[in-house]
């Protein structure tokens, strides 16, 4: 993915990371984790190579028809969906049309619930939602679609999410050095003492969700069974990011062995 590609997400970190590109600057976010139940039933929103964790704020615009049916259906229940991406990365993104479920693209078995902290439906039908990550999910199987969209049956044991890892902090140094070398590599500016204003959980979370790491090496910061496994993660592929980017979301991942 190509810096430019990524802009609408990495609003947060306005002020240690800028892009070659002009943007409006916004306010930042709080590394806040809403505290409340998810369902069982969870619809989800397939989308390649964007990643939300709980805490973090991911902006999104929805124009497709199941989808809008499926920002419907939240806004009138629990408004919470889930973000997932498809095991093999798809350009367009495009999820099965009605009575079309075995044409679907295969999951990742992992992704994150959300909670619609804003919900704008726009004059052409449209939807701009504002959504916050609330708990890491595991799904055990999908369901029928409906009104277009996917479902699945979540389980949240696995990742205790709302309950953070009080005595950790990341190596701050290790993580800054490294990121100098990946913006090097990729025409963006590090200003490191803007790093201040960011705690240990922001830091390491909204790299993570901003950076345009490959699609399958956002699913395994995703799933990283800890923070301090996340950070170890993040380290060694703003290392490994260092050489020629490139846009192409076929190539194979960079390995972490």
């Amino acid at each position: 993915m190509h810096p430019r590609r990524i802009a609408v997400f990495d609003s947060a970190l306005t002020g240690l990371v800028a892009y070659p590109i002009n943007k409006a600057e916004d306010e930042l976010v709080s590394m806040t984790i809403p505290q409340m139940n998810c369902p069982e039933i969870l619809p989800v929103f397939p989308l390649t190579g964007v990643m939300m964790l709980p805490g973090t704020v991911l902006p999104l615009h929805i124009f497709e028809p199941r989808y809008r049916a499926m920002v419907e259906d939240a806004q009138e229940g629990d408004k919470i969906f889930g973000m997932i991406q498809p095991y093999t990365p798809q350009n367009d993104n495009r999820g099965p049309q009605p009575g079309s479920e075995h044409n679907a693209p295969d999951l990742y078995r992992v992704g994150c619930a959300g909670y619609m902290e804003k919900c704008e439906k726009l004059p052409d039908g449209r939807f701009f939602v504002q959504l916050k990550g609330i708990n890491r999910f595991r799904f055990t199987e999908e369901l029928p679609l409906q009104r277009g969209y996917r479902r699945v049956k979540a389980v949240y044991s696995d990742f205790p999410d709302a309950s953070l890892e009080q005595d950790w902090h990341c190596a701050r140094s290790a993580i800054i050095d490294a990121l100098s070398i990946y913006g090097k590599a990729h025409g963006m500016q590090v200003n490191a003492d803007q790093a201040a204003k960011f705690s240990d959980l922001e830091l390491v979370n909204l790299l993570g969700v901003s950076l345009p790491f490959h699609p399958a090496e956002k699913q395994a910061l995703l799933e990283a069974a800890t923070l301090k496994d996340r950070e170890n993660m993040l380290i060694d592929l703003l290392k490994l990011g260092a050489g020629p980017a490139t846009d192409d979301l076929e190539v194979a991942p960079r390995t972490l062995n």
